[in-house]
This record gives structure tokens, sequence and C-alpha cells, in this order.
């Protein structure tokens, strides 16, 4: 039997940030209703999404102000960098997201953009709730503490 041709998953733009502003209450996958000038403009990699987030408007779910810059080659056909972009979810997902976001103070925060196996734009939309300041002091020296104990163990054996 001949061997699928499948693709591993291209991970285009991260907000590396987020873990460390927000508390990661949940993820879920989503799609992302695009241009095709928009697709190429992805696939050259020069994407940002660390000052985006989603937002809920008429029952839908959009994401707002992530940058996807212009495709050179598309000239008049063009895309707007950071318009609104709708995120396609079934309807029991947006009413969970929205039903978090209205009752529990929680927002949408974008995690990864990145492409598929099979070749398709998927976003990994996080639920999440902002830390305070002396939560990201403690996710800090967590965080510097796992790195001397490495050392330390290195070091030692």
């Amino acid at each position: 039997m001949a061997e699928k041709n499948e693709r591993p998953i291209k991970i285009v733009a991260e907000n590396r940030k987020a873990r460390f502003n927000y508390a990661i209450e949940d993820t879920i996958e989503t799609g992302i209703a695009l241009t095709g000038t928009e697709v190429k403009s992805i696939r050259n990699g020069k994407t940002t999404i660390a000052e985006s987030y989603a937002d809920t408007k008429d029952g839908e779910i959009w994401l707002i102000n992530a940058n996807i810059p212009e495709y050179l080659q598309a000239n008049r056909f063009n895309h707007e960098p950071k318009r609104p972009r709708k995120l396609l979810l079934h309807r029991k997902q947006i009413n969970k997201l929205m039903g978090a976001v209205d009752r529990d103070g929680m927002t949408l925060i974008p995690l990864k953009l990145y492409f598929n196996e099979r070749g398709r734009a998927k976003l990994l939309l996080a639920v999440a709730k902002g830390k305070k300041l002396h939560d990201k002091r403690e996710s800090e020296k967590k965080r510097d503490w796992g790195r001397e104990k490495g050392r330390l163990l290195r070091a030692r054996g």
C-alpha cells in the first residue's frame, strides 16, 4: 500500500509571553477564515500574534490585532494586515467559550499559529485569566530554580 505524503506540523507564529502573562485554563484548536494572499504571507513566516486576542461579536469569535503582513507579489489584490479574522468553530464550542468569557472573567488568547498535517492554517486558542504581579514573580522564581537545579545536577554528576 502506498504511503501518504504527510507534512509535519509547521509552527509559523507563537505567543511566547502568553504563558507568563496569563494562567492558561483550557486550549482549543480553531480554523481561521483567510484570503489567498494571507495564506501565502503566513507561509513566508513573518506573522505576529504576540499582541493579538480573540473577541466575541454577533455570536461569532474573531481574531483581533493579529499582524499578517501584505504579500508583496499580490499588488492590488492584497489584504489589510491587521483586519479582524473570523475563527472557525462549532456552535457548541463558541457557546462554551462565550460563556467562559462572560461569566468567569476569562479572556481568549492565541498561543500558536501553525499549519497542520493537511496544510490547513490552524490557531491554538487558550481560555486564560490574567496573572497578577505576584503570580508572575512566583512563576519566574520557579523557572529560575528549575534552571539552577539542572545546573547543579549536571555539575554534580
